[in-house]
């Protein structure tokens, strides 16, 4: 038998922050990436997008993606324009999902950055170039090679792979790779029970190291079946609609939309609710349904009567039939981005948020530090492209749509995968979600040794011994999770005029506008003055 290559592990994001996935697996000169996805957030976990790859991508000999969320593919763009021109290895249907993914995620960058650099507010910066292109988008589209579920394959020499169903979205999965006498799983992102579409989750058991997610590892929530799950939308719109506004859902525009399409359709169907004109305002959202219906033949849970072509629905290709948009009252809107980062969801908050006739519906995970995130927590302005925009709209928040398991169902995936003879490594999720997680795993024993790594570092792996610590965490990626000192200026430039209206007399706001400056101005003396200390 031939002897056991080192093996390493170096986690290059989503290490106490939900995005941002990518880890490098290096096995002897064998080197592959799994997932290269792109950082959502604050701007500070946004600027790790721009910063130098922390590894060298002329020795990558291959790419092996999960799924299609931005969060996990994004910034293989960027990798390609870098140079890398190896294979990217995934289902045939998330290769199906990047041919549409990852030109729009180009597009959408380029078309940000220039609407960010027409800001008055940055009139006087250097102006921001986009982390990729579309054109850059198009090319990593045509290095993606579709491999089926527990199919072996060789991504690089030395280096055995098969992909398990994860049942989070369209064509995702969980990796499983042997290297010599090694054994290795990363779960990807994991699928709830009752998930619309797809069987549970699956793979096998018994491995050395384990990588899994940990989104909702601080929760729990009820798992409603499909008809309890229609049965609570159907409370939702009729209730928002009742409102006499618009029911605005910020959606992400793979699986979540389809979802709703799904369930809303099946409620016009049934005549649960009435037929209502339901606006799907992204185009990338338009082109994944189409993806969806041709795949229609293998998803489950899509009854009888038209789904993702029903007359109720209203794809919104153009600019100008999105804006047209600002006119309409009655109507059900979805619009990605799904944690209102980005994308056409921002244009309609923008003239939703200070009706309050209109309602907001959250029905996905919102990051730390995303206006999505500041918004599901109760702001009462919010601040978009420079602007100050009240909070009148009603705000509501469905979790029965989570396409991650809870902190039990992944307890019981786990649990499926043991013995875990090595270490488990807990990745994808902010740091209380993580700790809670490991927390409760440590107290079932599921476990003999668990890791929480921060971005940067890199752990040797061995058959049946747990991890051990070779590189250390990258200081400015670690910092970089949560919210930021932006969001904190976001949320007081937001407030600040209400705020000191609560002041009773004009010189008492002047004096605290002046106490307010002369504050920034000694802290700015502070850092500038060299101490003693």
């Amino acid at each position: 038998m031939d002897e056991q290559p080192p093996v390493t592990i170096t986690f290059h994001g989503a290490g106490r922050t939900v995005t941002g996935s990518c880890m490098e697996i290096s096995a002897g000169e064998s080197r592959i990436l799994i997932d290269c996805g792109l950082f959502q957030g604050s701007r500070s976990l946004e600027a790790l997008n721009y910063r130098a790859f922390a590894f060298d991508l002329k020795k990558i000999d291959a790419v092996l993606l999960t799924h299609a969320h931005i969060d996990h593919c994004g910034l293989l763009p960027r990798l390609v324009a870098a140079g890398y021109d190896g294979p990217v290895w995934c289902t045939p249907q998330t290769r199906d999902l990047l041919d549409v993914v990852l030109p729009d995620a180009g597009r959408l960058q380029e078309s940000d950055t220039a609407r960010r650099n027409r800001r008055a507010d940055r009139a006087s910066e250097l102006p921001l170039q986009p982390i990729y292109t579309g054109n850059d988008g198009e090319r990593a589209v045509r290095l993606a090679r579709g491999m089926a579920l527990r199919q072996w394959f060789e991504p690089a020499p030395g280096i055995q792979a098969r992909l398990w169903n994860a049942a989070h979205i369209l064509g995702s999965a969980s990796i499983e790779l042997s290297i010599g006498d090694l054994r290795l799983l990363f779960s990807g992102d994991l699928g709830p029970e009752n998930k619309a579409f797809y069987p549970d989750p699956e793979a096998p058991a018994g491995f050395d190291h384990v990588v899994c997610e940990s989104t909702y590892g601080d929760r729990t929530f009820a798992q409603p079946t499909i008809r309890q799950r229609r049965t609570l939308l159907q409370q939702e719109i009729k209730l928002a609609l009742a409102r006499g506004g618009n029911l605005v859902v910020p959606v992400f525009a793979l699986e979540r939309t389809q979802e709703l399409l799904l369930d809303i359709a099946s409620l016009i169907n049934a005549g649960r609710i009435a037929r209502v004109p339901v606006y799907i305002d992204s185009p990338l959202a338009g082109q994944a349904t189409r993806i969806f219906a041709s795949h229609a033949d293998a998803l489950e849970d899509l009854g009888r009567g038209r789904i993702f072509d029903h007359p109720a629905f209203h794809f919104v290709e153009t600019a100008d039939k999105s804006m047209a948009l600002n006119d309409v009252s009655g109507a059900i809107i979805l619009a990605a981005s799904g944690m209102c980062e980005g994308g056409r969801i921002r244009h309609h908050l923008r003239h939703n948020l200070p009706r309050p006739d209109s309602t907001i519906l959250f029905v996905g995970f919102q990051s730390a530090g995303t206006l999505g995130r500041a918004i599901l927590e109760g702001a009462r302005r919010v601040r978009m492209w420079g602007r100050t925009i009240p909070v009148r709209a009603s705000i509501r928040r469905l979790e029965s749509y989570a396409a991650h398991a809870d902190r039990d169902g992944l307890i019981a995936w786990l649990a499926d995968r043991a013995p875990i003879e090595g270490s488990l490594f807990l990745t994808h999720g902010e740091a209380d979600a993580v700790d809670m997680l490991s927390a409760e795993i440590t107290e079932r024993s599921l476990a003999q040794s668990i890791i929480v790594p921060q971005m940067g570092e890199c752990y040797a792996l061995a058959p049946g011994v747990k991890a051990n610590l070779e590189g250390a965490a990258n200081p400015e990626a670690s910092a970089a999770t949560g919210s930021d000192w932006r969001n904190s200026c976001a949320d007081l430039l937001a407030n600040l005029q209400a705020e000191l209206r609560k002041i009773p007399t004009a010189h008492g706001r002047e004096m605290a506008l002046r106490r307010m400056s002369e504050a920034l101005t000694s802290s700015v003396l502070e850092k500038s003055t060299p101490t003693t200390d």
